[in-house]
């Protein structure tokens, strides 16, 4: 039986536009520490008044993640319909594939592109050229973003000067930047998939095989 998208995705692409949003304000709090580091001495930095934002931000991006797992848990559920054979992996993978530490990185990917291809008009016909590209390129700054955060924690839980904790801003900045890129392709991605198995499921193209 096939299950309705639309709804999660509206719910998905506007809470991807408040991490859009978080990512770009805390970029900029990024910004005017770098360009004004004397302002804050090395002691200071874990307090600077945005302990609400932060909080903020968590629970956003929290929320997006929940709404976008059930939403992508729907598209493959509707990608069982149309081309079952096709898929690598099992339903729940679309859920599980998020949890696991490391495999994290590349299940989903394999599972968004099965849902892809089930969900164009020709489920069997090879990947059309650049096809998969804005899949991708949203999967590979999601992927490098997470290792900038990584990077700016782990710095700034062992920084002990000033300048170590400059180095450790740098990286949070560009993670927020890469994170803000990221949430843009998501959108157009969740947009586009959505509108793929719209049309296929409302009869405006035929499904096959």
């Amino acid at each position: 039986m096939l299950r309705n998208p639309n709804g999660l995705a509206y719910a998905v692409m506007a809470l991807l536009g408040v991490d859009i949003a978080f990512d770009l304000f805390l970029g900029v709090v990024d910004l005017d520490t770098l360009s004004d580091p004397d302002a804050y001495g090395a002691a200071d930095f874990a307090g600077v008044g945005l302990a609400a934002v932060y909080t903020a931000a968590f629970f956003a991006y929290a929320a997006t993640a929940v709404v976008f797992v059930i939403w992508f848990h729907r598209l493959r559920l509707n990608a069982e319909v149309w081309a079952g054979d096709l898929q690598g992996r099992r339903p729940g993978w679309a859920v599980g594939g998020w949890f696991i530490p490391f495999a994290f990185y590349w299940i989903p990917r394999q599972v968004a592109a099965d849902i892809w291809r089930a969900s164009r008009p020709d489920p069997y016909g090879p990947d059309g050229r650049g096809e998969l590209t804005l899949l991708n390129a949203w999967w590979t700054f999601w992927v490098v973003s997470n290792f900038a955060n990584l990077v700016s924690v782990r710095l700034d839980s062992d920084a002990e000067t000033t300048g170590e904790l400059l180095t450790a801003v740098r990286w949070s900045l560009s993670g927020y930047l890469l994170e803000a890129v990221a949430g843009v392709l998501a959108v157009l991605f969740v947009r586009r998939l959505t509108s793929m198995q719209h049309a296929k499921a409302t009869g405006m193209i035929p499904a096959t095989g």
